[in-house]
Parts: structure tokens; sequence; C-alpha cells
């Protein structure tokens, strides 16, 4: 089931995408493995503080946050992962660690690699860890308005 917040969003943007159901899956890997989506178009969405504010990281699942370079590219001082409750209190519809990259839903500001910014399609969790929604990624830049930066290392 996609998430209702995310699902309505959806439909009032008269927006195209695809629904898919697997297996239970943990990790964007294991879901794009499921789902038969290359890892390099399964984006995973990973949640950090910088500087004491929420943000999201939306990035390819053959890759992995270089916190590092992300601190940098955001100008932060300091820079952490949220926790399992800080997640579980900003998301509170959605199964922890399934997010879908729609921070802006959650006002939580959204920033996308640049890997993933250049697939044409992309796939992501729609809040539970068995849906997955496909859709263009001309279609997600526009409904969440990211900042595109490079903060992402090959796996």
């Amino acid at each position: 089931m996609i998430v209702p917040r995310l699902q309505e969003f959806l439909a009032q943007h008269h927006t195209s995408y695809m629904h898919t159901v697997h297996r239970t899956a943990f990790t964007a890997r294991e879901a794009a493995h499921e789902d038969h989506v290359p890892t390099r178009a399964m984006a995973k969405a990973v949640i950090f503080v910088a500087d004491g504010f929420f943000g999201m990281a939306v990035l390819p699942a053959n890759t992995h946050v270089d916190l590092h370079e992300l601190r940098e590219a955001l100008g932060a001082n300091t820079l952490r992962l949220a926790s399992e409750e800080e997640l579980a209190n900003l998301f509170p519809d959605i199964e922890v660690g399934a997010m879908s990259p729609f921070g802006n839903l959650y006002s939580v500001p959204v920033y996308v690699d640049a890997r993933l910014a250049a697939q044409e399609t992309i796939a992501f969790n729609a809040g539970t860890h068995r849906d997955l929604i496909h859709m263009r990624y001309s279609d997600f830049e526009r409904l969440v308005d990211p900042l595109v930066v490079n903060f992402a290392r090959k796996c």
C-alpha cells in the first residue's frame, strides 16, 4: 500500500507512476533486486541532521553517502545520521527505513546526488518495505524541487 499522504500528493499533481509490490526488503539494494530494478535507478533516502536541522539525502542504491562530502556541499559545521527514534517521529505514517524521497511532504529539504539525477526513471519506497513507485526523474524533480549535489560514493 502506498502511504496515503504520498498517494494523494501524486494524484493532486496528476503524476504518472507505476506501483509494484515485492517481497519484504529492508535495504534499497534488496528492493531493487526483488523488483528487478537496476541499483543505479533505485533511490534510497537517508535522513541526516546538519547543524541541528533535518535533511534528506537521496542517492542510488549502488552508492553510499559520503558524510564529509555532504557536509561540505551543504556548508554545515556538523552532520550526523538521524536515529531510528528521530525517523519514527519525523515520518509517523511510514515504516522506519522505508521513506520515499518526498521529504517535502514532511517539511524536510531534499538533496539528490547527481548520479541519481542523471537517470531517466527512478524507483523508490512508497512508505513500506514492500511497495515501490516507478516514475520519471523529471516528474520527481518537478514535484520535490531538490537541490542536486555530489555526495555519493560507489559501494
